[in-house]
C-alpha cells in the first residue's frame, strides 16, 4: 500500500498507544515507520523455511535491496550462501577504525506454519484490528525492518557514527544455527551486540506499558534421544517387554519430574524489579522466591504461569515421539526427542545424566543429539548498556521501568557469548503476555509498536556508536 495510508494507519495506531502510555514527545519519523511495516509485510510473504523451497535467501536480497536504496554501498553488503539458507552482513564505515564495531543481530527464517491449521494463511501478512498478522510477525521479521529502517534514518538525517555498526541477519535461527556461529565467529572483535531477538515490553491487559527488559542471558537449548530397542514379534502374542510401553513409562516420569529452582544475579534483579508491577499473587510468589527459592509455594504458583516456569531452573519436555514398524507386529523400536532448556551453570551431560537417574531403566538408551547450541554465560552488567537502553525506551516511555531479566529461550546471542562477545536482548517491541503467539497459530505483533520503536533504536545505535 501507498506511503500516504500507511502513514494514516501507522500514526493513528501510534497514538492509541502513547496516550495510554503517557509518553513525552518524541519525534516523528514517518518514513522510516511506512518503510519499516512494508518491508515486514514483503518479508513475511517470504517463506523462509528450512528444507525445499526456501526463501531465506530471497529475505536477504530483500533486505540488500532496502538497504542499497536507503544510502548503503554496495561493497559492504554482502549475502552469503550456506546450504539451502543464507546470511547477511550489512557494514556502515565508521570514521575511527580503531573503535571495536557495534553489532545489530537478528535472524530471518521462521518456524514452519501449516496453513490449514491457521485462521488465515501464515505468509500472507495482514494488517487487522492493530495487529500485524504472518509467521515471523513477531519472531522476528519485524524486529528486523526495524533496524534497518531505523539506519536509514539515521543515515537520512545526516549521522555519522565514530564506531562501524554492522547489522547482521542470519539464516537458520530456528534450526541448525550453522549460519550464527559463522557470524560470530567473523565478527568476533566486536564491542558489544544488540540482539532484537530478545527482550522487549509488555503490556497490561488494557494495553499499558508495565515495564521493558532486556535480556542479559538465555539458558542452553539441549535435546536428548531416548531409545527403547526389543527384538519384537508377533502381536497376537503380547510379552511384558515392549519398547512402546516401557518408554512411555519413561516419558512418564520424565514428565512429573521437576529441577531444582535456581537464580542467578540477573533472574534475581528481574524477580526483584518485576514483582511491585505483576498482579498480587505472581508478586508474592515472586518476592518469597527471592528470598528462598526453596519455597514450595511461591515456586508452585510460578510454575503454574508460562511466563516463568522457564525462569526458575531447568524444564524438559518430551516433544517428539516415534514407535513401531507394523500394526501387527510388536514394536522392536520406540523413540523419543526431550527437550531441555538449561539453567546457566549446568552443563548438558549434567542433565542427561540426573535424567537416566529419574528413569531409572537401563533399557531406555539416552543420546545427545543436540545441534546448534553451546553453553553460554551471561553477559556483564555494562553500565554504558544500561544507559543507553533506559534513555532510548523513556524517550517515548519516561515512566516505564527498565531492568534485565534472562531468557527462557535461546537465540543467536549464545554464540557471541561463547566467542567472548557480550551480547544483549533489546527489542523494544511491547506486547501483552497473552498475545505470544511466537512458534504458534496466528502470530501477531501490535503495528503501534513501530513509531516509538524507530526512536528507540535511533537512540540506542546513536549512543553506542558515537
Amino acid at each position: 500500500m501507498r506511503y500516504g495510508v500507511w502513514s494514516v494507519v501507522l500514526l493513528s495506531l501510534s497514538a492509541s498507544l502513547h496516550a495510554v502510555a503517557n509518553p513525552s514527545h518524541a519525534p516523528d519519523h514517518p518514513l522510516a515507520d511506512s518503510q519499516a511495516l512494508d518491508l515486514a509485510k514483503k518479508a513475511i510473504a517470504l517463506r523462509s523455511v528450512r528444507g525445499p523451497g526456501n526463501q531465506t535467501p530471497e529475505v536477504a536480497a530483500l533486505f540488500k535491496s532496502a538497504l542499497l536504496a536507503g544510502g548503503f554501498s554496495e561493497r559492504d553488503i554482502t549475502i552469503t550462501p550456506v546450504d539451502d539458507t543464507a546470511f547477511l552482513i550489512a557494514r556502515w564505515p565508521g570514521s575511527n577504525p580503531k573503535l571495536k564495531p557495534l553489532v545489530l543481530s537478528g535472524h530471518m527464517d521462521v518456524v514452519e506454519a501449516n496453513p490449514a491449521d491457521w485462521q488465515r494463511d501464515p505468509f500472507t501478512p495482514v494488517v487487522e484490528n492493530g495487529f500485524l498478522f504472518g509467521r515471523g510477525a513477531s519472531d522476528m521479521k519485524l524486529d528486523d525492518t526495524l533496524v534497518i529502517a531505523a539506519l536509514i534514518e539515521l543515515k537520512r538525517e545526516g549521522y555519522r557514527p565514530k564506531r562501524t555498526i554492522i547489522a547482521e541477519f542470519s539464516g537458520d535461527e530456528e534450526t541448525t544455527m550453522k549460519t550464527s556461529e559463522i557470524i560470530a565467529k567473523q565478527l568476533i572483535d566486536a564491542d558489544l551486540v544488540l540482539n532484537v531477538d530478545g527482550g522487549g515490553g509488555l503490556l497490561d491487559k488494557d494495553g499499558k506499558p508495565v515495564y521493558l527488559s532486556w535480556e542479559g542471558a538465555e539458558k542452553m537449548d539441549v535435546d536428548y534421544e531416548l531409545t527403547v530397542t526389543n527384538p519384537g514379534g508377533h502381536s497376537s502374542a503380547p510379552r511384558e517387554d515392549n519398547a512402546i510401553t516401557r518408554l512411555s513409562a519413561a516419558l512418564v516420569k520424565i514428565g512429573a519430574y521437576k529441577f531444582k529452582p535456581e537464580l542467578n544475579d540477573i533472574s534475581r534483579s528481574y524477580f526483584t524489579q518485576a514483582a511491585p508491577l505483576e498482579q498480587p499473587a505472581i508478586a508474592a510468589a515472586m518476592r518469597e522466591f527471592v528470598a528462598d527459592p526453596g519455597n514450595a509455594h511461591a515456586v508452585a504458583v510460578l510454575r503454574a504461569d508460562p511466563s516463568f516456569v522457564g525462569r526458575i531452573g531447568t524444564t524438559c519436555v518430551a516433544t517428539m515421539l516415534s514407535g513401531g514398524h507394523a500394526l501387527n507386529a510388536l514394536p522392536q523400536r520406540a523413540t523419543a526427542n526431550i527437550d531441555c532448556r538449561i539453567f546457566p551453570g549446568h552443563t548438558p551431560a549434567d542433565i542427561m545424566a540426573e535424567l537416566e537417574g529419574v528413569v531409572a531403566d537401563p533399557a531406555v538408551q539416552f543420546k545427545d543429539v543436540t545441534v546448534g547450541s553451546v553453553a553460554s554465560g551471561a553477559s556483564p552488567l555494562r553500565a554504558d548498556l544500561v544507559a543507553a537502553v533506559t534513555k532510548a525506551i523513556h524517550l517515548s516511555y519516561p515512566d516505564v521501568p527498565v531492568f534485565p531479566s534472562m531468557a527462557s529461550g535461546a537465540s543467536d546471542s549464545m554464540w557471541f557469548r561463547h566467542e567472548g562477545v557480550a551480547s544483549y536482548g533489546v527489542s523494544p517491541v511491547f506486547i501483552k503476555s497473552t498475545d505470544h503467539f511466537a512458534h504458534g497459530l496466528n502470530e501477531r505483533v501490535p503495528v503501534a509498536n513501530i513509531p516509538p520503536s524507530i526512536t528507540y533504536l535511533m537512540s540506542l545505535v546513536t549512543d553506542l556508536s558515537h
